[in-house]
């Protein structure tokens, strides 16, 4: 029997991820979780083989929690499934530790392989992903620059393009002003930008914000 935490910060969400791996007779739910530190306190108390858990929730975010995660379960699988296409958070949730990236739009039965599929030791990766994940092996002349980019880093380009101030940002992420503005400068550099109008602009044409 194949035990899962569901974490996702949207209640209607969870009930409907329950009912598809329930619905599974190897599959058993044995909790939900609103984020990333209740998904961590029902972990410490409930045996768990699989998490399967959003990038995007109150808190710390999916690539974070990952790594946190992974650290303290070494042996858990996580798998993400997320409303973000793989070009975006995919090659970091993997490189992070997780076993396997999905989004939402995935159909029912392709969610059990998944999730069957990573207990059986294997990862679980599309097409798309296998491809960018190749392209962020390559030469550095061909990956693009903001695969280039610090986790932290990327959160903030995609918080500066969304139209959010230093203060906003600040407060997402739960840094001082002065540490997002240090986060600015590194990625404007490494990715050869100007400004936030520039920055914005890239992001943008790459699909990086809502």
């Amino acid at each position: 029997m194949i035990r899962v935490l569901v974490a996702d910060d949207h209640a209607v969400v969870r009930k409907g991820l329950t009912q598809i791996l329930s619905d599974t007779e190897n599959i058993r739910v044995v909790g939900e979780a609103p984020n990333a530190a209740e998904a961590v306190r029902l972990l410490r108390q409930t045996p768990c083989d699989v998490l399967l858990m959003d990038v995007a929730m109150p808190g710390k975010n999916g690539i974070e929690a990952i790594k946190i995660i992974k650290d303290e379960f070494p042996q858990l699988k996580v798998l993400i499934l997320s409303m973000y296409p793989a070009d975006q958070f995919g090659v970091r949730a993997l490189k992070a530790g997780a076993a396997g990236y999905l989004t939402k739009d995935c159909a029912p039965d392709v969610l059990v392989e998944a999730v069957e599929r990573i207990m059986s030791g294997k990862r679980y990766i599309t097409e798309d992903l296998a491809e960018l994940l190749a392209e962020s092996m390559g030469p550095a002349s061909e990956i693009p620059p903001h695969q280039m980019l610090s986790d932290r880093e990327f959160q903030t380009l995609r918080l500066i393009a969304s139209g959010k101030k230093l203060s906003e940002i600040a407060s997402t992420l739960a840094l001082s002003p002065k540490t997002v503005s240090v986060y600015r400068t590194r990625l404007l550099e490494k990715m050869r930008l100007s400004n936030n109008a520039e920055l914005t602009h890239y992001a943008i044409k790459h699909g990086l914000v809502d």
